[in-house]
């Protein structure tokens, strides 16, 4: 369906591509990986025809369709959410469009040639039957429904929403449309752990070709059966999810680096007998032979390291055995109640995830808990000895915006030696002259980056974090995963990441409708013995 035939691609002194070849086929699920900046955008921008190859070239079969959904959805506004959906639908929507410019020509009486707009809005009636026009509202409306949006809602003006439900609605429009291939861009950043299960199983019976990326690891496990991986100018092949090409990826590590030190002997062994004897007479054939099968040898390129930076966080100070106390909680905005009567008890060393489904209540509780917010009736206690640390989304807010990414962890931390805060900046992937960039400038990933590695490094007893993993990229997640696994504190968290639950939490608390419900283990066990990973999505 896509060929990728030998391209290559500079962008200034950068090589992208050097002669990169892969092809998409129709059906494949395919997941495309690589460290920011190796060209996964471009890769995007060079099929979708927004680019040029400087060689070769991208091949799509006649008449197929493609959708994008990316980061930067643009401006929205001046339609309801339910008319921003359907106007990004593709050809049927530009048939539909077609259909109601011919109704109101045919309602106008001052028109003398109505019998030529009855014979054009019959073949345009045909087209937008053939399309499937007639179902596409039907389907637009269980589209928005399964990513979150309440009936609603899609009659409310989309350029009243959030910047993270305009990028649900994008993607709705992409989904709708239902082009022969679809190109995804991270498309759970914005989504909670149902609407991420309900595009997995939209996804799963999508006929056409897939290529996505994603930080979500287990999304990707989930979702694909192949593997892009663009590395130096190259892209590399695996077949099969993602937790298989990194073992694939080990394995094939591992046979470079020892290739490469066998030829490294080998090379060193024959340099030594030609230094040794090139000016003995009784050797000059044994070294002219071989320095001639030395010039002959492929030389193999040394391995390529891939970078992993951890980070020694220091230990967090003891708290006392009861961490948090909540009594008979009650919360209510407007008519809409979120608690009623909570009562809960956090000790000391465990990890609660909160689950539940689309406001739920799962930000407010941790407001709470927090004190960013105050309850109806009830209370929040916390306990003797307890340091709270609380991550949210508007945390970024408090970033000073002239100061850089260095001079922010320098200020929190004024004692600490600066080799120290260069290795804590990188392990949250802040790295050489990035270090230097102003608080400003930082992308939203970024600034999540930079308030974790703030809180992280003297690391309060109690962690308070709603969706810690938002914009962070699978290394990341993984070193975050890596220094949790070791932490000696509490936490509460709400995130939409399964795999860093899994990892992480050894208590669930779910609310829904029935009330509250807490379960004594991980979120691993918990779906194990529930049955369902959200509530009210079968597993």
């Amino acid at each position: 369906m896509i060929r990728i035939d030998g391209v290559s691609k500079r962008h200034g002194r950068q090589i992208v591509f050097l002669e990169a070849s892969a092809v998409l086929h129709r059906g494949e699920k395919v997941g495309l990986v690589g460290p920011n900046g190796s060209g996964k955008t471009t890769l995007f921008r060079l099929i979708l025809g927004e680019e040029e190859c400087d060689a070769g070239q991208v091949a799509i079969d006649r008449g197929v369709t493609i959708g994008c959904f990316r980061q930067d959805v643009g401006e929205m506004k001046g339609q309801t959410v339910l008319e921003a959906t359907l106007d990004g639908a593709g050809p049927v929507a530009e048939a539909g469009r077609e259909l109601h410019a011919l109704e109101r020509a045919m309602a106008d009486p001052d028109r003398d040639d109505l019998d030529r707009l009855v014979e054009r809005y019959g073949e345009a009636q045909a087209r937008f039957e053939e399309l499937g026009g007639y179902g596409l509202e039907s389907r637009a409306r269980e589209v928005l429904a399964g990513l979150g949006f309440p009936a609603e809602q899609v009659e409310d003006d989309v350029g009243a929403l959030s910047g993270g439900w305009k990028m649900r609605v994008a993607l709705a429009r992409i989904l709708v449309m239902a082009p022969d291939a679809l190109l995804l861009d991270e498309p759970t950043n914005h989504l909670d752990l149902e609407s991420i299960l309900w595009l997995e199983g939209w996804l799963r019976g999508f006929a056409g070709a897939l290529l996505l990326t994603s930080h979500d690891r287990e999304f990707m496990n989930r979702m694909v059966g192949k593997i892009f991986e663009i590395d130096s100018g190259e892209i590399v092949s695996y077949s099969g999810n993602y937790d298989f090409y990194e073992r694939q990826r080990e394995i094939a590590d591992r046979e470079r680096e020892a290739q490469y030190a066998r030829q490294q002997a080998m090379l060193a062994k024959e340099e030594a007998f030609i230094a040794r004897f090139k000016a003995r007479a009784s050797h000059a054939a044994q070294v002219q032979s071989r320095v001639k099968k030395l010039e002959k040898i492929d030389r193999v390129e040394p391995p390529r390291r891939r970078e992993r930076v951890d980070f020694e966080f220091r230990e967090a100070p003891r708290s006392g055995d009861d961490v948090v106390r909540i009594t008979a909680l009650s919360k209510a905005y407007g008519a809409r109640t979120v608690f009623e009567k909570l009562d809960l008890v956090i000790r000391r060393l465990e990890r609660w995830c909160v689950m539940g489904a689309n406001g739920a209540g799962k930000s407010t509780l941790l407001k709470l808990v927090a004190g960013a917010a105050e309850p109806d009736s009830g209370s929040v206690t916390i306990g003797a000895a307890v340091r709270l640390g609380y991550f949210a989304q508007h945390s970024m807010e408090v970033l000073e915006g002239d100061e850089s990414v260095l001079g922010t962890l320098e200020r929190a931390f004024p004692l600490a030696n600066l080799a120290v805060l260069r290795a804590l900046a990188a392990a949250f992937g802040f790295r050489g002259d990035d270090v230097e960039k102003r608080c400003r400038l930082l992308s939203g990933g970024e600034k999540s980056r930079l308030v974790l590695a703030r809180m992280l490094y003297d690391p309060p007893n109690l962690l308070v974090l709603d969706e810690p993993t938002n914009h962070l990229d699978l290394d990341t997640k993984q070193m975050l995963i890596r220094a949790l696994a070791g932490y000696r504190g509490t936490m509460l968290l709400v995130s939409h990441d399964r795999h860093f639950l899994s990892s992480l939490t050894n208590r669930v608390l779910e609310l829904g409708d029935g009330g509250p419900r807490s379960f004594g283990a991980g979120y691993s066990d918990y779906v194990a013995a529930s049955g369902h990973e959200a509530p009210g999505m079968r597993g």
